[in-house]
């Protein structure tokens, strides 16, 4: 399984727009729900994504993080006030 750190960075590899816009990170583990919590944060605007251990491990590997950067785009869309 992989640590907070390693997904945390590798999240802002392959999105690095939460940079961009100043979004602040974190990744936690949740031992309840056994999975990594992804918590986006911008001004008032936040987010929390959950991926379970083997969704983590894709991600890691860059095979996957879809689910993510489509719920990140929408915080963006969110903060720039834009409705689709």
């Amino acid at each position: 399984m992989s640590t907070s750190k390693e997904l945390c960075e590798k999240i802002i590899q392959l999105y690095p727009e939460i940079g961009a816009c100043g979004m602040d990170i974190e990744v936690t583990w949740d031992e309840a729900l056994s999975a990594w919590v992804v918590h986006l944060q911008h001004g008032t605007h936040t987010l929390d994504h959950y991926l379970d251990p083997a969704d983590g491990d894709a991600c890691l590997a860059g095979k996957q993080c879809v689910s993510l950067g489509l719920e990140i785009a929408q915080l963006r869309n969110n903060i720039e006030g834009k409705q689709y």
